[in-house]
């Protein structure tokens, strides 16, 4: 598989300028940061991304060609550094997983991931979920969709930017199998949590999993954020919503 990019450009310019469209077709819910890498990270995105990455396009996305196989497939919002993503990966490897993240360090280390535990079932797309979702992913196909720590987005004026709202929801869920395909939210943030679930309770075609917030599931990794917040006192929420069956 190789790397959507403009001609000319390696796979360290194709992570950093495509996939997200100038026109501002929404608000985006992520932001863009930069970091520094050292040599390792550089490394993997000159051998790696090429077979393991790709870039926000219009083009469908043909999973089974992607993976070599035809599984379900779980999309993993927000991958960060990539530590508990790959963990998740190599824990399940009967389903195929597609993380999307925009931070380049981020996407680097998880490409050093893939390597050094040779992860078949795991792909990185660099972009805005959103487009992802909406230009690439055809409805009724995934399997889960993990939204795990997103930015909360705290200040009030700022509430729009959040991925967790009612048209991204719906956005989501279309693209679950009915019957089956689960949305799995986690925060450390405690208002953004009550507000993700009103929001995943008043979606028509979502059922909670339980009563109110679920236990954390087993095949969840505890993430970097989550040890922070726990260092900070901070509680961790999570929501496992399950859609209805057609």
């Amino acid at each position: 598989m190789s790397a959507i990019a403009p001609e000319g450009s390696g796979p360290q310019t194709a992570c950093r300028s495509r996939g997200i469209p100038s026109s501002g077709q929404h608000i985006r819910t992520f932001h863009n940061r930069g970091g520094r890498m050292g040599d390792r990270h550089h490394d993997a995105l000159e051998r790696l991304w090429p077979a393991y990455g790709m870039s926000v396009s219009t083009e469908p996305l043909d999973a089974t060609a992607v993976f070599g196989r035809s599984a379900p497939l779980v999309v993993e919002i927000g991958s960060g550094m990539g530590d508990a993503t790959a963990a998740m990966a190599a824990a399940d490897p009967e389903r195929d997983y597609l993380a999307v993240e925009v931070h380049v360090p981020g996407i680097a280390n998880l490409l050093g991931h893939i390597d050094a535990r040779g992860l078949r079932n795991l792909r990185i797309v660099r972009g805005d979920a959103l487009e992802l979702v909406r230009d690439m992913l055809p409805p009724d196909r995934l399997a889960a969709v993990h939204v795990f720590f997103p930015d909360p987005w705290p200040k009030l004026k700022h509430h729009k930017r959040r991925l967790i709202q009612p048209a991204h929801v719906a956005l989501l869920r279309s693209r679950l199998v009915p019957g089956s395909g689960v949305l799995h939210c986690a925060t450390d943030w405690a208002p953004y949590a009550a507000s993700m679930l009103s929001t995943l309770s008043a979606d028509p075609e979502l059922v909670n999993t339980v009563d109110g917030f679920a236990p954390r599931p087993p095949h969840r990794v505890t993430t970097h954020f989550e040890r922070r917040a726990a260092r900070q006192g901070r509680d961790v929420f999570d929501l496992v919503f399950q859609r209805r069956a057609a």
